[in-house]
């Protein structure tokens, strides 16, 4: 029964997707390397395998490339949608979706974009189930998570999902930029702990932040310093007896440079942060560069496994947990502190 609903789904899900996939244009090239365009790639090529009629159309397209075109084009939008928000879907990780992403619109964005590279690569096992532990930084749309899940998928073919905040699927900022389903069915696993503790418990390859939210929100003073890492992952890696794949990623703190996290107006917005930098006003003029960032080369260095098996009849079990986490973290930090001084 299992497998036959499975084989039934998967049919469904390959219905679903064009016989022909989607090829860049010169207007695809374009976007590329025009700022304001980035948002553009990622809803046409979603519009290329979805129906999506509250999406965006050519002509707020258009205005997303010019000066203030944005607010225009939001008011076209909500005005055609009757005057009301695009609907709040929930959807359903579709690897089919994941890997055309990945080759047609990633594959680009990290090769000539950020030139994203793995180091190291005899540290990777050949196989999951894992718990991808990076430090997370950039204070912007998280391409050091997107490009690190590129990357292993293809060195050893992986279905990476990462780990994100519940408020980069459902912020009323978020479904005016992308589809609402769009997060889900990249894989996406919102960082509670049931869904962690789930996805964990069916053996997937998730990619984690340990520092959570304080990695990417900490600012560019402390950039490169790690933030104190959460507890949760090593509970979960030993309950499951999943191993922790260790990963120092060097760059991701240019993604977007002099930050300072505006943390009242962060909290008054609920946003994870609000960055204050030079870019930003840029951003006021095209909002749509919200899911952009500075060019700069992510290298991504891959540690020995890391095993979290504790004595279970430990009176101590919590401590020596913590203990754990902050003994990694202390390591991570070495090991970024070595690639720095080699560059």
């Amino acid at each position: 029964m299992i497998n036959q609903h499975s084989e039934n789904l998967l049919n469904t899900q390959l219905e679903k997707v064009p016989a022909q996939g989607y090829r860049f244009s010169w207007f695809d090239w374009f976007c590329l390397w025009y700022p304001p365009g980035w948002l553009i790639l990622f809803n046409r090529h979603w519009q290329h395998y979805h129906q999506d009629p509250d999406g965006w159309n050519w002509l707020e397209y258009g205005l997303f490339l010019i000066p203030g075109g944005f607010y225009l084009a939001m008011l076209s939008r909500w005005l055609r949608l009757g005057c009301r928000s695009p609907r709040q879907e929930v959807g359903e990780f579709d690897p089919n979706y994941q890997q055309a992403f990945r080759q047609e619109i990633l594959s680009p964005i990290v090769k000539y974009y950020f030139q994203g590279e793995l180091q190291q690569i005899q540290n990777l096992p050949p196989t999951g189930p894992l718990i991808v532990a990076m430090n997370h930084a950039g204070m912007c749309f998280p391409w050091d998570f997107l490009t690190l899940g590129y990357l292993l998928g293809e060195a050893r073919g992986w279905k990476v999902q990462p780990i994100a905040s519940p408020v980069l699927f459902e912020h009323p900022w978020i479904i005016w930029w992308l589809p609402s389903k769009w997060s889900q069915v990249l894989g996406g696993v919102r960082a509670q702990l049931n869904d962690f503790e789930t996805a964990i418990a069916e053996g997937k390859i998730l990619l984690y932040a340990p520092e959570g939210i304080r990695g990417p929100a900490k600012g560019w003073r402390k950039r490169y310093q790690l933030q104190k890492f959460d507890v949760s992952f090593i509970q979960l890696s030993d309950r499951y007896h999943i191993p922790v794949l260790p990963v120092v990623c060097i760059g991701s703190e240019f993604l977007h440079p002099w930050t300072v996290n505006l943390t009242k107006l962060q909290r008054l917005v609920k946003l994870p942060f609000l960055p204050l930098s030079p870019l930003m006003f840029a951003l006021l003029v095209f909002p749509s560069m919200g899911i952009w960032a500075m060019k700069t080369r992510l290298r991504y260095f891959i540690a020995p496994l890391e095993s979290a098996e504790l004595d279970a009849h430990s009176h101590k079990r919590r401590t020596a947990i913590y203990q754990q986490a902050q003994k990694l973290q202390q390591k991570l930090q070495l090991k970024i502190n070595q690639f720095l001084g080699n560059f």
